[in-house]
């Protein structure tokens, strides 16, 4: 191609000439000097005059608005930004899980792209192949990762829009059903490892019905293996493993009584634990973790999951990875409501606001209904204790 002469432009206006070295065409917009005497000349190039002026005609609305969008910056910059600033305040499970979903899905497929470059069409095209694989809530994730990626991006005028924005979420696949334990499932639980701590906390999930990041951050001084007061031993659920230790919901906040056989559990447990953590040298007190590790820390949700497989195949169950710890609870609703217990009581044990969800999402068994959660519970799995069967 033969050179083209520059044309000639008046001050502050763009320009624009073809460039033999790069054998492309350049686009520049005098924007006068900076404070330190340089001058400042914003530089794009295209195949084509046309191409140029579109970018020259982006550029000015970037300016405007006082974007200063890179040639250079890519999706896995943004990403990363936004890992780092953007998850303050966060507790670790929650920055864990998005840093996983981050790099194995958004910067995986995407990260080398240029952000300036990414389209909503290229959005579009990766979530419908990531849908057939990824469950409905997987998809939500990674699409709002990169929406909020490309915001934290957009706040620091790095970029002029989020075309994360314009596009809609395919359905995904269906996530994996919850399910239920069977009465003769859940008793098989109740006398397997009775000398392990994961068949305690067994026995608190399913016989309370409290959610797995409530267990996990239970202390001693939260549970009442005498009366008080006149009020029957209980449990005070006001903690979870969430950010600052909120539980889910306010209803979430309740305070729990427990069954007999469950208060003769715990006392036991309580007296093993303080033994084990005498002979290791350390103190016991009211404020340390019921089921604490060893050195009295939190487990992870990972490490209960673990050992909770291991009770599973001790009990007999044929594939315990297809169980998990959340699914005591939903057990916990659906024994009851197999036994009676009318919904609107079940939803106030377990701390929802409506029974809708206990009914909907929870109760895997249904039969009418008639009395009431710790003493039923006595009645459910203990009878036969009692009268000298197992």
């Amino acid at each position: 191609m033969t050179d083209e002469k520059r044309s000639r432009a008046g001050n502050g206006d763009d320009s624009i000439y073809w460039d033999k070295s790069k054998n492309r065409y350049i686009g520049a917009i005098s924007l006068g000097f900076t404070p330190a005497g340089k001058r400042s000349r914003p530089k794009v190039s295209g195949k084509t005059k046309a191409e140029v002026r579109a970018k020259l005609r982006e550029k000015r609305k970037e300016l405007e608005v006082g974007v200063k969008s890179s040639a250079t910056y890519t999706i896995e910059q943004a990403v990363r930004a936004w890992l780092s600033q953007g998850l303050k305040g966060r507790d670790a499970g929650s920055i864990s899980t998005y840093t996983s979903m981050a790099e194995n899905h958004v910067i995986a497929d995407l990260g080398k792209a240029r952000l300036k470059d990414l389209t909503a069409d290229t959005v579009d095209c990766w979530l419908d192949e990531k849908s057939i694989s990824l469950a409905k809530s997987s998809m939500e994730m990674i699409l709002s990762i990169l929406r909020r990626s490309i915001t934290h991006a957009q706040r620091r005028d790095l970029i002029l829009r989020n075309v994360a924005e314009l596009v809609d979420l395919p359905e995904g696949q269906s996530g994996r059903p919850s399910k239920s334990l069977t009465l003769e499932q859940a008793k098989s639980l109740l006398t397997a490892q009775r000398d392990t701590w994961v068949h305690v906390y067994v026995a608190v999930s399913l016989l309370v019905g409290i959610r797995t990041e409530e267990v996990r951050p239970l202390t001693w001084d939260r549970v009442h293996l005498r009366p008080v007061g006149g009020v029957a031993p209980h449990i005070e659920v006001w903690r979870s493993v969430r950010r600052r230790g909120e539980t889910k919901t306010v209803k979430s906040r309740r305070t729990l009584a427990m069954p007999r056989q469950l208060v003769e559990t715990l006392e036991s447990y309580q007296a093993e634990q303080r033994k084990r953590r005498e002979g290791l040298g350390l103190p016991w007190t009211a404020t340390d973790l019921v089921f604490g590790t060893s050195s009295g820390e939190q487990r992870t949700a990972e490490n209960v999951r673990r050992n909770f497989r291991v009770l599973l195949k001790g009990a007999g169950f044929p594939d315990p990875k297809q169980w998990t710890p959340r699914e005591l609870r939903h057990s916990f609703v659906s024994i009851l409501s197999d036994h009676g217990i009318p919904l609107e009581k079940i939803a106030r044990l377990v701390g929802h606001s409506t029974s809708q969800t206990t009914e909907k999402v929870y109760r895997k068994q249904i039969r009418p209904v008639v009395t009431d959660g710790a003493q039923a519970m006595d009645e459910i799995f203990f009878r036969c204790v009692d009268s000298g069967t197992d």
